[in-house]
């Protein structure tokens, strides 16, 4: 059976670990991931919702499979294919959802960081623990907690190897929404459905303007901005969402993507 399952759920794509009994992250989920990421970005879908099943997201990496006896430069060819997967969740052209229903460790906390939104269970728990083997994260989740919570959060959540709630989270702006345990894998989805739903290309200009301002502050975004939002003037969904709005006022418009 796969490790990594990926369904479409009408403009929504549905990736999946299923890997019991701890979602662990080894050679063979990491490659199924890194083969599902391939075939959404031959493909893209209009949004994309990633989750686990089982009583945990992940426990992380599977440390005797992956580290024992992982010299450098083996290592570094690793993390470097590792990150190339992360890069081209960041990049794909359509919102991207992370749901968090439990504990949340390590490599799957790093590739719910790509995500452009994270959400989780009021009981859910996130940790970067690589300090008990002697490592730090190597998938890109130190910069880009940084990125959502500043340097000294960043530091303190890796070099203290702590686990961190759910509500803790959102107030340090990593985790963006936080739904109870009862329903949450249906409020994911409808969270994520709903995104899916909108306008594709305006919400991947967001994303393209966020990382401008990322790349190198609001004067850099403002210098890309013309460009982003003029070309959504050509696009069949703001023609038509324009349209509605004027013939049939706000919240009318059915968007396709286009």
């Amino acid at each position: 059976m796969s490790l990594v399952r990926l369904e479409h759920d009408g403009p929504l794509a549905v990736l999946t670990l299923d890997h019991p009994p701890l979602n662990l992250f080894d050679h063979e989920l990491m490659g199924e991931l890194t083969d599902r990421v391939d075939e959404l970005v031959a493909a893209p879908p209009r949004g994309i919702l990633v989750r686990a099943e089982g009583r945990v997201v992940s426990g992380g990496v599977d440390v005797g499979k992956v580290f024992d006896g992982l010299d450098a430069r083996i290592a570094a060819r690793m993390w470097s294919r590792l990150l190339t997967m992360i890069h081209r969740i960041e990049q794909l052209p359509c919102p991207t959802v992370f749901a968090a229903h439990a504990l949340t460790l390590t490599a799957a906390f790093e590739v719910s960081l790509a995500c452009d939104l994270l959400v989780a269970a009021r009981s859910a728990r996130f940790g970067l623990v690589e300090r008990v083997v002697g490592m730090t994260p190597a998938m890109g989740g130190t910069q880009r907690l940084a990125e959502r919570a500043g340097p000294a959060r960043a530091r303190e959540l890796v070099m203290t190897g702590a686990l961190y709630g759910a509500e803790t989270l959102e107030r340090w702006n990593v985790v963006n929404r936080v739904f109870d345990d009862e329903g949450f894998d249906e409020a994911a989805r409808a969270f994520a459905r709903d995104l899916a739903e909108g306008p594709t290309r305006a919400m991947v200009a967001t994303k393209q303007v966020v990382r401008a301002y990322l790349d190198g502050g609001a004067l850099s975004a403002d210098y890309a901005v013309p460009r982003i939002a003029g070309d959504l003037s050509d696009s069949d969904d703001m023609r038509q969402a324009v349209r509605s709005f004027v013939d049939r006022g706000p919240g009318h418009a059915a968007f396709e993507g286009r």
